[in-house]
C-alpha cells in the first residue's frame, strides 16, 4: 500500500465523486480510478460502489478513513514541522472543552499532539458551556470548545464541526425500534437526558420544540458517561451526539439510530478572547481535536456536514 494509493482514496471518500476527487488531486480521472483498483485488489475489499449520485463508499471504506485519517494528518503536520525545524514551539496551553467531547476524543487528541509539540506543556479542563466562557473571558483558559449558545457573545467565535445526534437504546434490553426515528411519531420511549445545565439539552430542546416535539424524561443526568452506562444496562433511551457512543456502538453494547425527525445537531465552536489571540501550539490543539470528532463521527456517517 503506497503513501500515494491513501491519498487518493482519502480525496475520493470525502469528494464522493471521481470527477472532484480527480480535479481536487489534480490527475486524471482514469490515473485515480487504477490506483483505486489496486488497494481493493491489494485489501482484498471492495471500498466504492457506484450509484446515481457518485461512489458510495462501502463499510470497508468507513474503516478504512477512520483509521488511516490521522495518519495522512499526522504527516502533514510532521511534514510541516519538519519544514520549519529550526524553530522549536514551546510554552503552554490551557484549554477548555465541554465533558463530551473530553471524554470521546481527547486521549487520542493529546498523544497525536504530544508528538508533534513534545516541548509544550497542556492543560486542559471541562466542564459546561457557561463555565468555560467565563474563564476564556477572565484569561484562566486560553480558548475553549463548546456547545454555541444561544446567545450572543463578546469572544471571538470561530465554528469547528456540526455533530450529529442519535437516539441511543441498549442492544440487550432496549425496546425494538426501526433504524430511522420520526420522534413526531414515537411514544412510549423513556428517556434519560442531560439537565437543562446542559448545553446539550439546549440543542435538543431546540430542534423538538420547533418542530413542536414535546419530550418528558424520566430521568436527569448531567454525567454522560453515566447515562451511556445506564442505557446500557437498561431499557430507557437517550438522545446524545454520535462521538459520545461511538466506542459503544463498536463494541456492540449501544445501537445507535438517525433521528429522521426533527434532525438534532449541535454545533461545537472555538471561543477565544478577542484582544488574547492564541498561539500555533493552542491553534494545533484545537485541529487535532476537531480532525478526531471529523475521524470518529465520518467515519461512521459518510460525509460530514457542512
Amino acid at each position: 500500500m503506497e503513501l500515494k494509493q491513501i491519498q487518493y482514496f482519502i480525496a475520493l471518500f470525502e469528494e464522493g465523486t471521481v470527477t472532484r476527487a480527480a480535479r481536487r488531486l489534480n490527475i486524471a480521472q482514469p490515473a485515480l480510478s487504477m490506483q483505486i483498483a489496486k488497494l481493493e485488489t491489494e485489501i482484498r475489499q471492495k471500498l466504492f460502489e457506484r450509484g446515481p449520485h457518485g461512489m458510495a463508499p462501502t463499510e470497508a471504506a468507513r474503516l478504512m478513513y477512520r483509521l488511516y485519517t490521522p495518519i495522512m494528518r499526522d504527516i502533514d503536520h510532521a511534514r510541516e514541522h519538519l519544514s520549519r525545524r529550526d524553530v522549536i514551539v514551546t510554552g503552554r496551553v490551557s484549554l477548555g472543552m465541554v465533558s463530551s467531547e473530553a471524554q470521546s476524543v481527547l486521549p487520542e487528541s493529546l498523544a497525536r499532539f504530544d508528538a508533534l509539540f513534545p516541548q509544550v506543556e497542556v492543560s486542559v479542563a471541562d466542564g459546561f458551556s457557561a463555565q468555560l466562557i467565563d474563564a476564556v473571558e477572565s484569561g484562566r483558559l486560553d480558548a475553549a470548545i463548546i456547545n454555541k449558545p444561544r446567545g450572543r457573545l463578546t469572544l471571538h467565535v470561530e465554528p469547528l464541526i456540526v455533530e450529529e445526534m442519535v437516539l441511543v437504546t441498549s442492544v440487550v434490553h432496549g425496546p425494538e425500534l426501526p433504524d430511522e426515528i420520526d420522534l413526531t411519531q414515537q411514544s412510549g420511549i423513556e428517556f434519560v437526558l442531560p439537565t437543562r445545565r446542559n448545553g446539550l439539552r439546549g440543542a435538543l430542546d431546540a430542534a423538538l420544540m420547533a418542530a413542536d416535539v414535546v419530550i418528558k424524561p424520566k430521568f436527569e443526568i448531567d454525567l454522560l458517561s453515566t447515562i451511556v452506562q445506564f442505557v446500557e444496562q437498561s431499557s430507557v433511551a437517550t438522545i446524545l451526539p454520535r462521538v459520545v457512543v461511538q466506542a459503544k456502538v463498536d463494541e456492540g453494547a449501544l445501537r445507535a439510530r438517525t433521528i429522521a425527525s426533527p434532525p438534532i445537531v449541535r454545533h461545537i465552536i472555538q471561543v477565544t478572547h478577542p484582544k488574547r489571540p492564541i498561539g500555533p501550539a493552542a491553534q494545533a490543539l484545537i485541529t487535532i481535536i476537531t480532525d478526531e470528532i471529523k475521524r470518529v463521527t465520518t467515519g461512521v456517517m459518510g460525509k460530514q456536514a457542512p
